[in-house]
């Protein structure tokens, strides 16, 4: 799926704003409307199929095993077939098109068991990666008030909520759970105030599509990247997660990377597309031959409403690159906050953000860096920390200084299946 898919080169970019009750979605589609209005974007709110149906007398709790299978996927041919109309509204707009989903498709598969889930997608020749990764852009999931903001927790004025506090939590958790392993998943939590919450939303919408905000939103969340010592964990240790490179089950979704020198502020703005297949096989006769290859696989999951993705390096690879995992997440939090919401169960030696010795483009250097003279000095972020988790020697030949002659042999991933994608 292309950011630019309509005749006039204009951005038609489809969003899910999901996550649990109360969690601001309403509100937040409100302001996205607003917002992207204001900048001179036709904007198109497609309803949640879900509060349709279920406001047609439909009572979820009063149904059967077999009839509420049915009933998710009925609901989810409908929910496509209601965004399909306004995708192609969108895609011959002659503006700028924003287009809001109230929910997206994989919030159906937070309802039944994988096994059914399984059925359906066989039934009806649909795949997670289609459904999930290549039919929209971004996935924004609001979590609930009553996760870290109980007080402001309400059911008044929502014909269709009727959770207690613990029943949102375990929704806002299965809804969560359904969209890990989208490449552009952001988690907006209730770290700040409510108004806090909504600008990080429509911070978190602009950034991924490339816009420049000015001083109209807060800047504070960033990408942080952290050095992860092996061996990995075995998988009973994580966390529901995902594994894929950026495919599963012989299904595919293709990512390109920009990134923008010299903006204001001495930023570097990283803007990632979605592309089809064939964009990238054309993409591929101007691949720069300086640079190998990079393979790994990626580990998608969510730790105290934070989503990581961790990044195993694969063979094939440059010596630099072996029994190299790094930890990455979005966020707005402190350092010691940040440091309490790391998972638990990885041994994390260091935070590297923006450090140039763990830069993909660096990585995939076919040349020595100490005698390169492709090696870019600067990376994506601000290194205004360097945390130190553990103390270790250093590994996989990365120190203070650019120096892949050392390397330390760690134990391959164990469990993992090996996926034929490329990263």
């Amino acid at each position: 799926m292309e950011l630019r898919e309509n005749s006039n080169d204009k951005i038609c970019y489809k969003l899910v704003l999901t996550g649990g009750p109360c969690g601001g979605k309403t509100t937040g589609q409100t302001r996205l409307c607003t917002f992207f209005e204001n900048l001179g974007w036709k904007v198109f709110r497609v309803p949640e199929t879900a509060s349709v149906l279920l406001s047609g007398g439909i009572k979820f709790s009063d149904l059967s095993e077999d009839e509420a299978v049915l009933f998710q996927e009925n609901l989810l041919k409908t929910m496509i077939q209601i965004e399909n109309t306004f995708f192609e509204l969108g895609r011959t707009s002659s503006r700028n098109c924003l287009i809001i989903c109230d929910r997206g498709t994989m919030d159906a598969s937070a309802f039944i068991s994988k096994g059914k889930w399984e059925n359906i997608m066989r039934e009806n020749d649909w795949n997670n990666v289609e459904l999930r990764d290549n039919r929209y852009n971004q996935i924004i999931h609001m979590v609930s008030a009553a996760h870290g903001a109980e007080e402001f927790y309400s059911t008044e004025d929502h014909s269709c909520r009727s959770e207690d506090v613990e029943g949102a939590r375990y929704l806002d958790s299965k809804a969560a759970a359904a969209w890990i392993g989208h490449p552009y998943y952001d988690v907006m939590d209730n770290s700040t105030d409510f108004e806090g919450k909504i600008r990080r939303m429509i911070g978190a919408v602009c950034q991924k599509i490339g816009l420049d905000t000015g001083d109209r939103l807060l800047k504070n969340s960033r990408k942080r990247k952290f050095l992860v010592i092996g061996p990995l964990p075995k998988s009973i240790e994580f966390p529901p997660y995902q594994d894929f490179e950026r495919g599963q089950k012989g299904h595919y979704s293709y990512i390109h990377t920009v990134r923008r020198q010299n903006q204001p502020g001495g930023q570097i703005i990283e803007v990632k597309t979605q592309i089809t297949h064939r964009d990238y096989i054309n993409l591929l006769t101007q691949k720069d031959d300086n640079h190998f290859t990079i393979f790994k696989q990626r580990r998608c999951f969510l730790v105290n409403n934070q989503y990581f993705q961790l990044d195993i390096y694969q063979e094939p690879s440059h010596p630099r690159c072996k029994g190299l995992m790094l930890l990455e997440t979005y966020s707005t939090l402190d350092e010691q906050d940040l440091i309490n919401c790391l998972p638990k169960f990885l041994e994390i030696k260091k935070e590297v953000t923006g450090n140039p010795d763990y830069s993909m483009y660096n990585l995939s250097l076919r040349e020595e860096w100490t005698t390169s003279k492709h090696f870019w000095k600067a990376s994506i972020g601000d290194v205004t920390s360097n945390m130190c988790i553990v103390k270790e020697p250093k590994i996989n030949g990365h120190g203070s200084m650019p120096d892949c002659k050392k390397c330390v042999k760690n134990h391959s991933p164990e469990e993992l299946p090996k996926l034929n994608g490329k990263a």
